[in-house]
């Protein structure tokens, strides 16, 4: 995580285009890591990363502290604490039930 940036609370909604191969993560932190960013990349590629801040929302009027990402493809990949090295590796995955038994 890097840099800092606003905490204030986000009342709007998080709405996902997902489907096929594309998916969404999300990643729920403590409430000390509002405005900071988390990075995501490739499993194996530290030149593509991107990134997005750890925001306040409410859901049923409880706090939740998290990181959205988006339009992300099928596979694995690394999550980035600072510059040098990913704390942590995930998988992003679909399941499609409309064929299961």
């Amino acid at each position: 995580m890097a840099e800092q940036h606003s905490d204030r609370i986000h009342p709007e909604s998080v709405v996902l285009d997902i489907g096929g191969d594309v998916g969404a993560l999300i990643i729920y932190t403590e409430p000390g890591h509002v405005g900071a960013e988390i990075e995501i990349g490739p499993r194996g590629s530290a030149r593509q990363r991107t990134h997005v801040e750890v925001v306040e929302r409410r859901i049923n009027n409880r706090p939740v502290f998290a990181a959205v990402f988006f339009g992300l493809r099928a596979g694995n990949y690394d999550v980035w604490k600072g510059a040098a090295t990913p704390s942590a590796g995930v998988e992003v995955a679909t399941l499609d039930w409309r064929r299961s038994p």
